[in-house]
């Protein structure tokens, strides 16, 4: 996810402190393999994407002694949704994310590690540590205004939203979405301040509003990543503001075991045709690349469109869970002043009479970040977002609107002398943002997006993960799980999976 959901314990952090080791000199990231492989032969293995499902991928099967694999990766460089831009006028110009920002979840004691955070580490990616849940400014359409009292009561309609959905699975009860969660617990917002805090506990996380979120799960996402008493990692992130580009973590382990002949960069897969003896992959560039297996790491958005032929179609079991996920679209708005004029904190919330127009801002003109950098930007999803692909970057209407939102919280606030913003929706490499389940949740389909079809066509990625869909180490852990399977499957036929 690009965003992040923390405990209430986190209110005991303190904002940005403790940069994690930071020489940008320490790791150089893929500048050996930024040239294509001639045509591969058959191979063994197939995997199709470079992103942190595929490297891992990747790797796995290295630590397993197979080497026969190639990654075909559409873009010249590793790193899938983990992309950057340099933004902001000449002089004054930085390297900020796209895609995601955090590592969501680090380690609490010796407990579980969230295994991103242990790749951070390896690579020595700069990381501040962010408590974005109580430095905050609120705003509504008259100006400054602090319901940080409804705001604390929103985190607590969230967590005993949690609590409910726990219940219910045990008692074996329908899933309900959050917004219905919501109003049997007869909490549910109805002034735009309550929207607006609402929006931030729930659109602002799963990048979809409270009626289209599932809230069984939306708990298990929660927990398993968040709260060390039901499995997960800690209640800690950590912000990349590292000038090499988060995508450096997947590019610099891609270098420590690939070359340049298990790689095909630029190759925009077009059709994948299986049977039970093999897999044959077809790019745009005319590529015919044959193998016994083939593992698709294409995100939800790519599964659920045409922009690739599967030949003969997917079965009906795996359709119906390709099309149960959700692929929102969350976008982050980035303008660039001349100077800073706005609040201290880390975010700014703004209550707006429209639920979701512009309502959270966060600023990156902060010591510890790019201070002195004139950059704050502002997130929307759902219906916004739908709206901003739809105005194709028309930067103009963009840029009117977003200041008359910022000029009801600042009234004497400037143009911006940049401004940005990037279309996930648009992208045909990916469809959205990351992946959300609507509600009711059934956990057979979330099962059924990761297993095989025919025995032959495995796949990965943060969608295909029970208790980590949206999140990089859900990604990372799928990957992880599949090549392993791939792995035992070669090694062994009889481990292999029913060709169905």
């Amino acid at each position: 996810m690009f965003r992040f959901r923390v405990s209430l314990a986190t209110v005991l952090l303190s904002l940005l402190i403790g940069a994690v080791a930071q020489d940008a000199n320490t790791t150089v990231c893929q500048s050996n393999l930024t040239m294509a492989g001639a045509a591969p032969n058959n191979t063994k293995v197939l995997i199709l994407g470079g992103g942190m499902a595929g490297v891992i991928a990747a790797r796995t099967l290295h630590e397993q002694g197979i080497d026969d694999f190639v990654i075909v990766e559409a873009k010249p460089i590793f790193g899938g949704r983990m992309a950057q831009t340099k933004f902001g006028v000449n002089g004054s110009q930085y390297v900020l994310e796209k895609g995601p920002n955090w590592v969501h979840g680090t380690q609490t004691g010796s407990g579980p590690a969230n295994p991103v955070w242990l790749l951070a580490q390896k690579h020595n990616l700069s990381m501040v540590e962010s408590d974005l849940f109580t430095n905050i400014t609120f705003f509504d359409y008259n100006g400054p205004n602090d319901y940080s009292a409804t705001f604390d009561a929103s985190l607590t309609a969230f967590n005993d939203a949690i609590v409910l959905a726990g219940e219910r699975w045990q008692q074996n009860k329908t899933d309900l979405d959050l917004r219905s969660a919501y109003n049997y617990m007869g909490v549910a917002p109805k002034t735009p301040q309550e929207q607006a805090c609402e929006y931030y506990q729930i659109d602002y996380v799963y990048a979809q509003d409270a009626s289209q979120t599932s809230t069984l799960a939306a708990a298990w996402n929660y927990n398993y990543t968040f709260v060390p008493e039901a499995g997960g990692f800690s209640d800690v992130d950590m912000l990349c503001v590292d000038q090499r580009g988060f995508a450096c973590i997947v590019q610099a382990e891609a270098a420590t075991f690939l070359n340049t002949s298990q790689v095909l960069f630029n190759q925009i897969v077009k059709t994948i045709q299986y049977n039970q003896n093999e897999v044959t992959v077809q790019t745009t560039d005319g590529y015919n690349l044959t193998a016994d297996h083939a593992l698709v790491t294409f995100s939800a958005g790519v599964l659920q469109n045409t922009d690739v032929v599967f030949d003969p179609v997917l079965p009906d079991w795996k359709r119906e869970a390709i099309s149960s996920i959700e692929m929102p679209v969350y976008t982050k708005i980035f303008l660039q002043f001349e100077k800073k004029f706005w609040f201290d904190t880390g975010v700014g919330l703004y209550a707006d009479q429209q639920r979701g127009r512009y309502p959270i801002w966060e600023s990156l003109d902060l010591p510890g970040l790019f201070n002195g950098s004139g950059i704050i930007f502002v997130t929307v999803t759902g219906d916004y977002a739908n709206y901003l692909e739809q105005l194709n970057k028309n930067i103009t209407q963009v840029q009117l609107e977003v200041m008359e939102v910022l000029r009801r919280m600042y009234p004497d606030a400037p143009d911006p002398i940049d401004i940005w913003l990037p279309m996930w929706g648009r992208d045909p490499l990916f469809r959205g943002s990351y992946s959300s389940w609507g509600a009711s949740f059934v956990p057979e389909h979330a099962y059924n997006l990761s297993v095989p079809v025919n025995g032959h066509l495995w796949f990965a990625g943060e969608a295909t993960s029970v208790k980590y869909f949206g999140f990089l180490h859900g990604a990372y852990l799928e990957g992880q799980n599949a090549a392993n399977n791939i792995a035992a499957c070669i090694k062994n036929p009889q481990r292999c999976p029913p060709t169905t």
